[in-house]
Protein backbone atom coordinates (compact mmCIF):
# COMPACT_ATOMS: atom_id res chain seq x y z
CA UNK A 1 0.00 0.00 0.00
CA UNK A 2 1.13 3.52 -1.65
CA UNK A 3 1.86 5.89 1.42
CA UNK A 4 -0.59 8.43 -0.64
CA UNK A 5 -3.11 5.53 -0.23
CA UNK A 6 -2.72 5.48 3.70
CA UNK A 7 -2.94 8.85 4.30
CA UNK A 8 -5.75 9.23 2.33
CA UNK A 9 -7.58 6.64 4.14
CA UNK A 10 -6.49 8.16 7.80
CA UNK A 11 -8.25 10.85 6.54
CA UNK A 12 -11.04 9.70 5.74
CA UNK A 13 -11.59 7.44 8.86
CA UNK A 14 -10.89 10.58 10.85
CA UNK A 15 -13.91 12.52 8.89
CA UNK A 16 -15.94 9.14 9.62
CA UNK A 17 -15.23 9.59 13.87
CA UNK A 18 -15.73 13.07 13.47
CA UNK A 19 -19.38 12.62 11.67
CA UNK A 20 -20.26 9.86 14.21
CA UNK A 21 -20.39 12.68 16.88
CA UNK A 22 -23.13 15.04 17.30
CA UNK A 23 -22.76 18.49 19.79
CA UNK A 24 -25.54 19.54 21.81
CA UNK A 25 -27.72 17.53 24.42
CA UNK A 26 -29.30 14.05 24.31
CA UNK A 27 -32.43 13.29 24.69
CA UNK A 28 -33.62 11.77 27.74
CA UNK A 29 -37.57 11.70 29.13
CA UNK A 30 -37.50 13.73 32.37
CA UNK A 31 -38.59 11.67 34.93
CA UNK A 32 -41.73 11.49 36.80
CA UNK A 33 -42.32 12.82 39.89
CA UNK A 34 -42.18 9.34 42.32
CA UNK A 35 -44.96 10.56 44.13
CA UNK A 36 -46.90 11.33 40.90
CA UNK A 37 -50.71 9.94 41.45
CA UNK A 38 -54.39 10.73 40.39
CA UNK A 39 -55.46 11.50 44.19
CA UNK A 40 -58.73 9.89 43.41
CA UNK A 41 -58.01 6.35 42.56
CA UNK A 42 -59.78 5.41 45.73
CA UNK A 43 -63.03 7.70 45.10
CA UNK A 44 -64.47 4.39 43.28
CA UNK A 45 -63.63 1.51 45.45
CA UNK A 46 -64.06 0.55 48.83
CA UNK A 47 -66.60 2.31 51.36
CA UNK A 48 -66.59 5.42 48.99
CA UNK A 49 -67.76 3.53 46.10
CA UNK A 50 -71.51 4.29 44.90
CA UNK A 51 -74.02 1.69 45.25
CA UNK A 52 -74.02 1.34 41.41
CA UNK A 53 -72.78 2.12 38.49
CA UNK A 54 -68.97 1.34 37.28
CA UNK A 55 -66.62 0.49 39.37
CA UNK A 56 -62.59 1.04 38.21
CA UNK A 57 -60.26 -1.61 37.06
CA UNK A 58 -56.95 -0.54 38.28
CA UNK A 59 -54.45 -1.26 35.45
CA UNK A 60 -57.44 -1.95 33.20
CA UNK A 61 -56.85 -1.69 29.01
CA UNK A 62 -58.69 1.29 27.68
CA UNK A 63 -60.21 0.48 24.25
CA UNK A 64 -59.08 1.98 21.28
CA UNK A 65 -62.94 1.80 20.41
CA UNK A 66 -64.20 2.27 23.92
CA UNK A 67 -67.20 4.22 22.47
CA UNK A 68 -68.51 1.20 22.29
CA UNK A 69 -68.92 0.71 25.62
CA UNK A 70 -72.25 2.15 25.90
CA UNK A 71 -73.81 -0.88 23.74
CA UNK A 72 -75.07 1.93 21.38
CA UNK A 73 -75.36 0.64 17.63
CA UNK A 74 -76.18 4.55 17.00
CA UNK A 75 -73.59 6.02 18.46
CA UNK A 76 -70.98 3.56 16.67
CA UNK A 77 -72.12 4.17 13.48
CA UNK A 78 -72.22 8.20 14.38
CA UNK A 79 -68.58 8.02 15.76
CA UNK A 80 -67.23 5.86 12.59
CA UNK A 81 -68.99 8.01 10.30
CA UNK A 82 -67.27 11.18 11.86
CA UNK A 83 -63.74 9.88 11.55
CA UNK A 84 -64.14 8.70 8.24
CA UNK A 85 -65.48 12.45 6.91
CA UNK A 86 -64.22 14.61 9.26
CA UNK A 87 -62.29 17.68 8.07
CA UNK A 88 -60.16 18.48 10.57
CA UNK A 89 -58.60 14.34 11.03
CA UNK A 90 -58.03 14.71 7.42
CA UNK A 91 -55.90 18.17 8.12
CA UNK A 92 -54.23 16.44 10.75
CA UNK A 93 -53.67 13.47 8.53
CA UNK A 94 -51.73 15.70 5.84
CA UNK A 95 -49.62 17.62 8.36
CA UNK A 96 -48.11 14.52 9.43
CA UNK A 97 -47.24 13.04 5.81
CA UNK A 98 -45.69 16.80 4.96
CA UNK A 99 -43.60 15.91 8.42
CA UNK A 100 -42.60 12.93 7.10
CA UNK A 101 -41.72 14.71 3.68
CA UNK A 102 -39.39 16.90 5.61
CA UNK A 103 -37.27 14.19 7.81
CA UNK A 104 -36.85 12.36 4.38
CA UNK A 105 -35.59 15.76 3.01
CA UNK A 106 -33.18 16.55 5.27
CA UNK A 107 -32.11 13.08 5.29
CA UNK A 108 -30.71 13.58 1.84
CA UNK A 109 -27.90 15.91 3.91
CA UNK A 110 -26.01 12.71 4.35
CA UNK A 111 -25.39 12.13 0.76
CA UNK A 112 -23.37 13.88 -2.05
CA UNK A 113 -24.79 16.18 -3.97
CA UNK A 114 -24.27 15.44 -8.19
CA UNK A 115 -25.52 18.09 -10.57
CA UNK A 116 -25.33 17.61 -14.61
CA UNK A 117 -24.88 20.92 -17.01
CA UNK A 118 -24.40 21.18 -20.52
CA UNK A 119 -24.18 24.89 -21.57
CA UNK A 120 -24.09 25.97 -25.29
CA UNK A 121 -22.61 29.38 -26.00
CA UNK A 122 -21.48 31.25 -29.28
CA UNK A 123 -18.25 33.81 -28.74
CA UNK A 124 -16.89 35.97 -30.83
CA UNK A 125 -12.91 37.54 -30.29
CA UNK A 126 -11.76 40.69 -31.26
CA UNK A 127 -9.39 39.63 -34.25
CA UNK A 128 -6.42 41.67 -32.92
CA UNK A 129 -6.54 39.06 -29.51
CA UNK A 130 -5.37 35.77 -29.86
CA UNK A 131 -8.34 33.15 -30.06
CA UNK A 132 -8.64 30.38 -27.24
CA UNK A 133 -8.96 27.87 -29.82
CA UNK A 134 -6.50 25.48 -31.34
CA UNK A 135 -7.14 26.63 -35.03
CA UNK A 136 -7.04 30.44 -34.04
CA UNK A 137 -10.88 31.24 -35.47
CA UNK A 138 -12.65 34.52 -33.78
CA UNK A 139 -15.73 33.38 -34.12
CA UNK A 140 -16.87 30.01 -32.56
CA UNK A 141 -19.95 27.57 -30.62
CA UNK A 142 -18.50 26.22 -27.44
CA UNK A 143 -20.28 23.35 -26.13
CA UNK A 144 -19.08 22.86 -21.67
CA UNK A 145 -20.70 19.66 -20.88
CA UNK A 146 -19.92 19.03 -16.74
CA UNK A 147 -21.22 16.77 -13.69
CA UNK A 148 -20.44 18.54 -10.44
CA UNK A 149 -20.24 16.61 -6.92
CA UNK A 150 -20.34 18.37 -3.64
CA UNK A 151 -20.46 16.77 -0.52
CA UNK A 152 -20.08 17.97 3.07
CA UNK A 153 -19.43 15.36 5.81
CA UNK A 154 -21.52 15.91 9.03
CA UNK A 155 -18.05 16.69 11.14
CA UNK A 156 -20.31 17.79 14.20
CA UNK A 157 -23.57 16.35 13.51
CA UNK A 158 -25.41 19.39 12.72
CA UNK A 159 -27.33 17.44 10.04
CA UNK A 160 -28.32 14.77 12.65
CA UNK A 161 -29.48 16.90 15.29
CA UNK A 162 -31.66 18.79 12.36
CA UNK A 163 -33.25 15.26 11.30
CA UNK A 164 -33.44 14.50 14.66
CA UNK A 165 -35.63 17.75 15.75
CA UNK A 166 -37.85 16.76 12.51
CA UNK A 167 -38.48 13.64 13.52
CA UNK A 168 -39.31 14.44 16.90
CA UNK A 169 -41.74 17.10 14.92
CA UNK A 170 -42.62 14.00 12.30
CA UNK A 171 -43.62 12.34 16.46
CA UNK A 172 -45.84 15.88 17.69
CA UNK A 173 -47.77 15.65 14.13
CA UNK A 174 -48.47 12.09 14.74
CA UNK A 175 -49.89 12.50 17.88
CA UNK A 176 -51.54 15.59 17.01
CA UNK A 177 -53.05 13.23 14.99
CA UNK A 178 -54.36 10.71 17.54
CA UNK A 179 -55.65 13.85 19.79
CA UNK A 180 -57.79 15.09 16.74
CA UNK A 181 -59.29 11.50 16.83
CA UNK A 182 -59.65 11.16 20.04
CA UNK A 183 -61.21 14.88 20.28
CA UNK A 184 -63.40 14.23 17.45
CA UNK A 185 -64.85 10.64 19.12
CA UNK A 186 -65.21 12.24 22.73
CA UNK A 187 -67.02 15.27 21.20
CA UNK A 188 -69.67 13.19 18.97
CA UNK A 189 -70.27 10.55 22.08
CA UNK A 190 -70.97 13.74 23.92
CA UNK A 191 -72.91 15.74 22.17
CA UNK A 192 -75.11 12.58 21.43
CA UNK A 193 -75.19 12.19 25.27
CA UNK A 194 -76.57 15.94 25.07
CA UNK A 195 -78.75 14.98 22.25
CA UNK A 196 -80.86 12.77 24.76
CA UNK A 197 -80.89 14.32 27.31
CA UNK A 198 -82.13 17.69 25.58
CA UNK A 199 -84.98 15.53 24.06
CA UNK A 200 -85.84 14.36 27.25
CA UNK A 201 -85.55 17.48 29.50
CA UNK A 202 -87.87 19.12 26.71
CA UNK A 203 -90.38 16.30 26.99
CA UNK A 204 -90.50 16.61 30.18
CA UNK A 205 -91.11 20.53 30.32
CA UNK A 206 -93.68 20.11 27.66
CA UNK A 207 -95.56 18.09 29.74
CA UNK A 208 -94.80 20.60 33.20
CA UNK A 209 -95.95 23.21 30.86
CA UNK A 210 -99.33 21.33 29.57
CA UNK A 211 -100.17 20.46 33.56
CA UNK A 212 -99.62 24.48 34.73
CA UNK A 213 -101.84 25.11 32.06
CA UNK A 214 -105.01 23.13 32.41
CA UNK A 215 -104.57 23.98 36.24
CA UNK A 216 -104.64 27.46 34.84
CA UNK A 217 -107.76 26.98 33.17
CA UNK A 218 -109.09 25.26 36.08
CA UNK A 219 -108.03 28.40 38.02
CA UNK A 220 -109.43 30.85 35.76
CA UNK A 221 -112.76 28.95 35.67
CA UNK A 222 -112.79 29.10 39.25
CA UNK A 223 -112.06 32.90 39.10
CA UNK A 224 -115.28 33.55 37.03
CA UNK A 225 -116.99 31.33 39.37
CA UNK A 226 -116.09 33.70 42.47
CA UNK A 227 -113.98 30.21 44.33
CA UNK A 228 -110.52 31.23 44.12
CA UNK A 229 -108.92 34.82 44.66
CA UNK A 230 -107.54 37.27 41.78
CA UNK A 231 -104.33 36.46 43.99
CA UNK A 232 -104.88 32.66 43.46
CA UNK A 233 -104.86 33.42 39.69
CA UNK A 234 -101.85 35.28 39.66
CA UNK A 235 -99.75 33.15 41.38
CA UNK A 236 -100.64 30.37 39.05
CA UNK A 237 -99.67 32.55 36.25
CA UNK A 238 -96.19 33.62 37.62
CA UNK A 239 -96.03 29.70 37.77
CA UNK A 240 -96.85 28.90 34.18
CA UNK A 241 -94.56 32.09 33.01
CA UNK A 242 -91.79 30.43 34.47
CA UNK A 243 -91.90 26.80 33.92
CA UNK A 244 -92.22 28.45 29.78
CA UNK A 245 -89.75 30.52 30.45
CA UNK A 246 -87.75 27.38 30.73
CA UNK A 247 -88.49 25.95 27.62
CA UNK A 248 -86.85 28.45 24.94
CA UNK A 249 -83.12 27.91 26.20
CA UNK A 250 -83.84 24.22 26.18
CA UNK A 251 -84.73 24.08 22.42
CA UNK A 252 -81.87 26.77 21.95
CA UNK A 253 -79.35 24.25 23.19
CA UNK A 254 -80.94 21.46 21.46
CA UNK A 255 -80.83 23.37 17.97
CA UNK A 256 -76.92 23.90 19.13
CA UNK A 257 -76.23 20.80 19.84
CA UNK A 258 -77.65 19.39 16.81
CA UNK A 259 -75.37 22.22 14.38
CA UNK A 260 -72.39 20.88 16.41
CA UNK A 261 -73.25 17.35 15.48
CA UNK A 262 -73.59 17.88 11.61
CA UNK A 263 -70.27 20.09 11.71
CA UNK A 264 -68.45 17.11 13.71
CA UNK A 265 -69.84 15.10 10.76
CA UNK A 266 -68.11 17.34 7.98
CA UNK A 267 -71.38 18.30 7.22
CA UNK A 268 -73.17 21.89 7.13
CA UNK A 269 -76.47 22.46 9.45
CA UNK A 270 -78.42 22.66 6.76
CA UNK A 271 -77.79 19.20 5.25
CA UNK A 272 -80.44 16.28 6.55
CA UNK A 273 -79.51 14.63 10.26
CA UNK A 274 -81.87 11.80 10.95
CA UNK A 275 -79.75 10.48 13.68
CA UNK A 276 -81.47 10.82 17.12
CA UNK A 277 -80.44 8.95 20.53
CA UNK A 278 -82.04 8.00 23.41
CA UNK A 279 -80.33 7.32 27.15
CA UNK A 280 -82.87 4.44 27.37
CA UNK A 281 -80.58 3.27 24.22
CA UNK A 282 -77.51 3.53 26.00
CA UNK A 283 -76.11 1.66 29.03
CA UNK A 284 -73.49 2.59 31.63
CA UNK A 285 -70.60 0.00 31.73
CA UNK A 286 -70.37 -2.30 34.86
CA UNK A 287 -66.11 -1.30 34.93
CA UNK A 288 -63.63 1.04 34.04
CA UNK A 289 -60.19 0.86 33.52
CA UNK A 290 -57.73 3.27 35.60
CA UNK A 291 -54.38 2.97 33.84
CA UNK A 292 -51.39 3.08 36.73
CA UNK A 293 -49.51 6.48 36.87
CA UNK A 294 -46.79 5.89 35.59
CA UNK A 295 -48.37 5.05 32.23
CA UNK A 296 -50.66 8.18 31.81
CA UNK A 297 -47.54 10.36 30.35
CA UNK A 298 -46.84 7.88 27.57
CA UNK A 299 -50.57 7.49 26.88
CA UNK A 300 -51.97 11.13 26.91
CA UNK A 301 -51.32 12.76 23.33
CA UNK A 302 -50.93 16.06 24.62
CA UNK A 303 -48.16 14.74 26.84
CA UNK A 304 -46.32 13.03 24.32
CA UNK A 305 -46.82 16.58 21.88
CA UNK A 306 -45.14 18.23 24.24
CA UNK A 307 -42.13 15.69 25.23
CA UNK A 308 -41.57 15.52 21.43
CA UNK A 309 -41.59 19.38 21.58
CA UNK A 310 -38.60 18.82 24.33
CA UNK A 311 -36.86 16.92 21.91
CA UNK A 312 -37.33 18.87 19.35
CA UNK A 313 -35.95 21.77 21.31
CA UNK A 314 -33.06 19.65 22.55
CA UNK A 315 -31.73 18.80 18.74
CA UNK A 316 -31.97 22.57 17.84
CA UNK A 317 -29.75 23.45 20.26
CA UNK A 318 -27.45 20.67 18.60
CA UNK A 319 -28.09 22.32 15.55
CA UNK A 320 -27.25 26.28 16.43
CA UNK A 321 -23.77 24.80 18.61
CA UNK A 322 -22.38 23.04 15.49
CA UNK A 323 -22.43 26.08 13.44
CA UNK A 324 -20.32 27.63 15.40
CA UNK A 325 -18.06 24.88 14.70
CA UNK A 326 -15.23 24.23 11.75
CA UNK A 327 -17.26 22.71 8.86
CA UNK A 328 -15.87 20.92 5.65
CA UNK A 329 -17.33 20.82 2.45
CA UNK A 330 -15.80 19.00 -0.92
CA UNK A 331 -16.03 19.49 -4.13
CA UNK A 332 -15.23 18.05 -7.73
CA UNK A 333 -16.13 18.51 -11.33
CA UNK A 334 -16.00 16.84 -14.60
CA UNK A 335 -16.33 17.21 -17.76
CA UNK A 336 -15.55 18.50 -21.39
CA UNK A 337 -15.51 21.57 -23.40
CA UNK A 338 -15.89 21.54 -27.16
CA UNK A 339 -16.71 23.21 -30.16
CA UNK A 340 -19.53 23.17 -31.85
CA UNK A 341 -23.13 21.53 -30.17
CA UNK A 342 -21.78 17.95 -29.62
CA UNK A 343 -20.35 16.50 -27.01
CA UNK A 344 -17.31 14.46 -26.90
CA UNK A 345 -15.38 12.00 -24.56
CA UNK A 346 -12.12 12.90 -26.27
CA UNK A 347 -9.04 13.03 -23.68
CA UNK A 348 -8.15 16.58 -25.32
CA UNK A 349 -11.62 18.04 -24.93
CA UNK A 350 -12.16 16.68 -21.00
CA UNK A 351 -11.37 18.69 -17.43
CA UNK A 352 -11.58 17.68 -14.18
CA UNK A 353 -11.09 19.32 -10.84
CA UNK A 354 -11.43 18.59 -6.73
CA UNK A 355 -11.23 20.96 -3.99
CA UNK A 356 -11.90 21.27 -0.25
CA UNK A 357 -12.89 23.78 2.01
CA UNK A 358 -12.65 24.08 5.31
CA UNK A 359 -14.40 27.10 7.25
CA UNK A 360 -14.70 28.30 10.56
CA UNK A 361 -16.99 31.43 11.69
CA UNK A 362 -14.31 33.72 13.90
CA UNK A 363 -16.64 37.15 13.52
CA UNK A 364 -20.48 36.68 13.22
CA UNK A 365 -20.91 39.88 15.59
CA UNK A 366 -22.20 37.26 18.24
CA UNK A 367 -25.38 35.96 15.68
CA UNK A 368 -24.14 31.92 16.29
CA UNK A 369 -23.33 32.55 19.72
CA UNK A 370 -27.20 34.71 20.48
CA UNK A 371 -28.53 31.90 18.22
CA UNK A 372 -27.24 29.13 20.79
CA UNK A 373 -28.44 30.97 23.59
CA UNK A 374 -31.90 31.73 22.43
CA UNK A 375 -31.87 27.67 21.65
CA UNK A 376 -31.20 26.93 24.93
CA UNK A 377 -34.03 29.40 25.81
CA UNK A 378 -36.20 27.66 23.56
CA UNK A 379 -35.16 24.47 25.28
CA UNK A 380 -35.87 25.49 28.92
CA UNK A 381 -39.24 26.48 28.08
CA UNK A 382 -40.10 23.10 26.19
CA UNK A 383 -38.99 21.46 29.76
CA UNK A 384 -41.34 23.63 31.24
CA UNK A 385 -44.26 22.94 29.14
CA UNK A 386 -43.89 19.55 29.45
CA UNK A 387 -44.34 19.52 33.51
CA UNK A 388 -46.76 21.50 33.28
CA UNK A 389 -48.65 19.55 30.63
CA UNK A 390 -47.87 16.04 32.74
CA UNK A 391 -49.36 18.50 36.26
CA UNK A 392 -52.36 19.17 33.86
CA UNK A 393 -52.66 15.51 32.36
CA UNK A 394 -52.55 14.25 36.48
CA UNK A 395 -55.18 16.67 37.42
CA UNK A 396 -57.44 16.06 34.42
CA UNK A 397 -57.81 12.30 35.64
CA UNK A 398 -58.07 13.30 38.88
CA UNK A 399 -61.12 15.96 38.57
CA UNK A 400 -62.53 13.22 36.44
CA UNK A 401 -62.39 10.76 38.91
CA UNK A 402 -63.86 13.06 41.69
CA UNK A 403 -66.84 13.53 39.49
CA UNK A 404 -67.48 9.89 38.67
CA UNK A 405 -67.94 9.50 42.13
CA UNK A 406 -70.25 12.52 42.96
CA UNK A 407 -72.08 12.53 39.90
CA UNK A 408 -72.94 8.82 40.53
CA UNK A 409 -73.91 9.72 43.96
CA UNK A 410 -76.28 12.68 42.73
CA UNK A 411 -77.19 10.32 39.92
CA UNK A 412 -78.62 7.83 42.85
CA UNK A 413 -80.51 10.69 44.93
CA UNK A 414 -81.88 11.94 41.81
CA UNK A 415 -82.97 8.27 40.52
CA UNK A 416 -84.42 7.69 44.66
CA UNK A 417 -86.51 10.98 43.95
CA UNK A 418 -87.71 9.90 40.97
CA UNK A 419 -88.80 6.86 42.23
CA UNK A 420 -90.81 8.56 44.97
CA UNK A 421 -92.36 10.91 42.36
CA UNK A 422 -93.37 8.11 40.64
CA UNK A 423 -94.92 6.36 43.33
CA UNK A 424 -96.92 9.50 44.05
CA UNK A 425 -98.02 10.07 40.66
CA UNK A 426 -99.39 6.03 41.09
CA UNK A 427 -100.90 6.75 44.32
CA UNK A 428 -102.65 9.88 43.16
CA UNK A 429 -104.05 8.39 39.66
CA UNK A 430 -105.73 5.56 42.31
CA UNK A 431 -106.98 8.14 44.04
CA UNK A 432 -108.59 9.98 41.63
CA UNK A 433 -110.00 6.86 40.50
CA UNK A 434 -111.70 6.45 43.69
CA UNK A 435 -112.45 10.57 43.94
CA UNK A 436 -110.56 11.16 47.03
CA UNK A 437 -108.64 14.43 45.15
CA UNK A 438 -108.92 16.42 43.36
CA UNK A 439 -107.91 17.11 39.45
CA UNK A 440 -105.67 20.15 40.36
CA UNK A 441 -104.01 17.74 43.16
CA UNK A 442 -103.54 15.01 40.10
CA UNK A 443 -101.95 17.35 37.91
CA UNK A 444 -99.65 18.64 40.93
CA UNK A 445 -97.84 15.02 41.57
CA UNK A 446 -97.82 14.82 37.65
CA UNK A 447 -95.88 18.34 37.77
CA UNK A 448 -93.55 16.95 40.31
CA UNK A 449 -92.99 13.47 38.84
CA UNK A 450 -92.02 15.88 35.22
CA UNK A 451 -90.00 17.99 37.35
CA UNK A 452 -88.00 14.46 38.75
CA UNK A 453 -87.57 13.13 35.72
CA UNK A 454 -85.63 16.22 33.98
CA UNK A 455 -83.31 15.91 37.71
CA UNK A 456 -82.97 12.48 36.94
CA UNK A 457 -82.17 13.19 33.41
CA UNK A 458 -79.22 15.66 33.83
CA UNK A 459 -77.41 12.96 36.62
CA UNK A 460 -77.76 10.56 34.23
CA UNK A 461 -76.73 12.73 31.12
CA UNK A 462 -73.94 14.15 33.37
CA UNK A 463 -72.46 10.22 34.25
CA UNK A 464 -72.61 9.04 30.43
CA UNK A 465 -70.45 11.91 29.94
CA UNK A 466 -67.81 11.41 32.71
CA UNK A 467 -67.46 8.15 31.51
CA UNK A 468 -66.25 9.58 28.19
CA UNK A 469 -64.05 11.93 30.19
CA UNK A 470 -62.37 9.28 31.54
CA UNK A 471 -61.05 7.60 28.15
CA UNK A 472 -59.83 10.83 27.21
CA UNK A 473 -58.54 11.87 30.15
CA UNK A 474 -56.88 8.24 30.39
CA UNK A 475 -55.57 8.54 26.68
CA UNK A 476 -57.86 7.21 24.42
CA UNK A 477 -57.00 3.80 23.61
CA UNK A 478 -54.99 4.77 20.48
CA UNK A 479 -52.01 2.48 21.13
CA UNK A 480 -54.34 -0.30 20.99
CA UNK A 481 -55.45 0.20 17.53
CA UNK A 482 -55.07 -2.63 14.84
CA UNK A 483 -54.48 -0.81 11.92
CA UNK A 484 -51.00 0.99 11.87
CA UNK A 485 -51.21 5.15 11.63
CA UNK A 486 -49.74 6.42 8.75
Amino acid sequence: MSARLASRLTLVAAAAGLASCAVGPNYHRPPLPPAASYGGEQALSGEAAPTSGPQLIPGGEVGADWWRVFGSDDLDALVDRALKNSPTVDAAKAALRSAAEQVKAQRGAYYPSVEASIAPSRQGFAETLASPTASGISLYTLTTTQVSVSYTPDLFGANRRAVESLVAQQDAQRFELEAARITLASNVATAAIQDASLRAQIEATDKIIANQRAVMASFERQFQLGQASKADLAAQQALLAQSEATRPPLVKAYEVNRDLLAALLGQTPGEPLDDRFDLASMKLPESLPLSVPARLVDQRPDVRIAEAQLHSAGAEVGVAEAARLPNLQITGAAGSATLGLGVSLSPQATFWNIAATLTQPIFEGGTLLHRQRAAEATYDQAAAQYRATVVGAFQNTADVLHALSTDADAATAAQKAQDAADRSLDIARRQLALGDISRLAMLSAEQADAQAKIASVQAEANRYSDVVALFVALGGGWWNKSATTP
